[in-house]
């Protein structure tokens, strides 16, 4: 559970990220699951967006793969949202939260 200053923390990381996950009209699947896991096990902090024609709000995408892989919501915004989990291997981790 993320507190409000790792959240605003993360919020300002995540600003300048490109969309790296896309959930298309397929909405949340396996694969999408493995990719984001695979995100997130690589850069730890994940913006994903929502395309018009998928049939699923982005805080329902974004609470569906923070559920199946372990991922921390950090924020939905309009048709984006923004994903966080820290590495599982110490010497991975590239960000430091404060506490």
């Amino acid at each position: 559970m993320l507190t409000t200053k790792q959240r605003a923390q993360l919020r300002a990381l995540a600003n300048p990220l490109a969309d790296t996950l896309i959930i298309g009209k397929e909405g949340v699947t396996e694969a999408v699951e493995r990719q984001l896991d695979q995100l997130l096990e690589a850069h730890e902090l994940v913006k994903g967006k929502v395309l018009e024609s998928a049939m699923i709000t982005p805080r329902t995408a974004a609470a569906a793969l923070s559920e199946a892989t372990g991922a921390d919501t950090v924020q939905c915004i309009g048709s984006k949202f923004v994903l966080y989990r820290q590495a599982r291997e110490p010497d991975k981790r590239k960000i430091v939260l404060v506490k």
